[in-house]
């Protein structure tokens, strides 16, 4: 490939560059994952698309090279999809919620499996946490299936599904800024389309970029904008939740504002040790579990299918995590 032509054509700036083709941008980002891009060439090209913003052509051949190169696992069941949490950007200002997510479902009965980053730089990550809930990374694919064939949270670092796109998400620390690969990495599917992802963002122009890629790709997933970009329902503010499936998707839950009682958490509640006993806590059913949470875990019993409607998801949901209201 001519990356200098490439990067004439993408580094012009939001206005005035031009987007790849699909095509394209799948055998660039091939090449970038397989390490094929020379290390100035490929610090321009993440710089440059950071500027101009992916378009919806390049997200998708971006993910469809992805895809090529994830390592597979298996369904533990055939009635259930699993659910995929992937978990990148860390908490700061709300508590990382995700191994409260994750160890709900798995009560139910559906498995889960979080992929993400063994550090925080910085912020609070899932791994910190589900480390003090006794819930450690799996460093083989054999140890992750046999996690999964066992019925437990199943954390993966993403160096063990994907070690080109855990190269690409390393090069932040050089660049000092996030690339294509942090957004493309939360569309990872290690069972070939046999999951439902928790698609969580933050840009709203992202959402709905990432939302027609899901479309096009009819894949499973349920697309909501993330708390600090984690895939949780924030607290306060329930989020839009989307599912997508088939190649259509529906409004499971509109944005909606909590009301006061909402549960809030001083600054020393953030780190790992006191979210692991808030969430052991809420699993335990000694504290309520917060009602954008149940909303979400109602969601995700849907999309998977674990419930035939969302009225049937809401209950269960309701029930398992003893809220008054799904």
């Amino acid at each position: 490939m001519n990356y200098a032509q490439i990067i004439r054509e993408i580094g012009r700036g939001a206005h005035g560059a031009h987007e790849l083709g699909i095509e394209e941008a799948q055998r660039l980002f091939a090449a970038m994952l397989d390490g094929g891009v020379p290390e100035l060439e490929l610090g321009g090209i993440l710089l440059a698309m950071r500027m101009k913003t992916e378009s919806v052509n390049e997200l998708t051949g971006f993910g469809q090279a992805l895809s090529e190169r994830v390592h597979r696992l298996l369904p533990p069941t055939d009635a259930v999809r699993p659910v995929v949490l992937p978990s990148y950007n860390g908490a700061r200002r709300q508590p990382n919620l995700v191994p409260l997510v994750a160890l709900a479902l798995q009560r139910i009965g559906v498995p889960v499996l979080v992929h993400g980053s063994l550090e925080g730089n910085g912020r609070i990550a899932t791994a910190y946490i589900l480390r003090e809930l006794g819930i450690m990374p799996c460093a083989t694919l054999a140890q992750a299936q046999r996690s999964l064939n066992e019925g437990r949270v199943t954390f993966v670092p993403t160096a063990v599904l994907s070690p080109g796109i855990a190269q690409l998400l390393g090069m932040r620390a050089r660049l000092g800024v996030r690339n294509s690969a942090h957004t493309i990495v939360k569309l990872m599917d290690p069972f070939d389309g046999n999951a439902l992802r928790v698609v969580a963002l933050t840009h709203p122009d992202y959402l709905l970029k990432v939302g027609e890629v899901l479309q096009r790709t009819r894949g499973a997933a349920l697309l909501m904008k993330g708390t600090e970009g984690e895939p949780y329902a924030a607290l306060r503010r329930r989020p839009s939740m989307v599912l997508y499936q088939g190649g259509r998707h529906e409004v499971l839950f509109e944005q909606e504002r909590m009301p006061d009682e909402a549960p809030s958490f001083a600054p020393q509640d953030l780190e790992a040790a006191a979210t692991a006993r808030y969430v052991h806590s809420a699993i335990d059913g000694a504290l309520p579990i917060p009602l954008p949470v149940v909303n979400q875990i109602a969601c995700c019993l849907y999309g998977c299918g674990y419930a035939d409607d969302l009225n049937q998801a809401k209950a269960i949901a309701a029930v398992q995590t003893r809220s008054m209201a799904a």
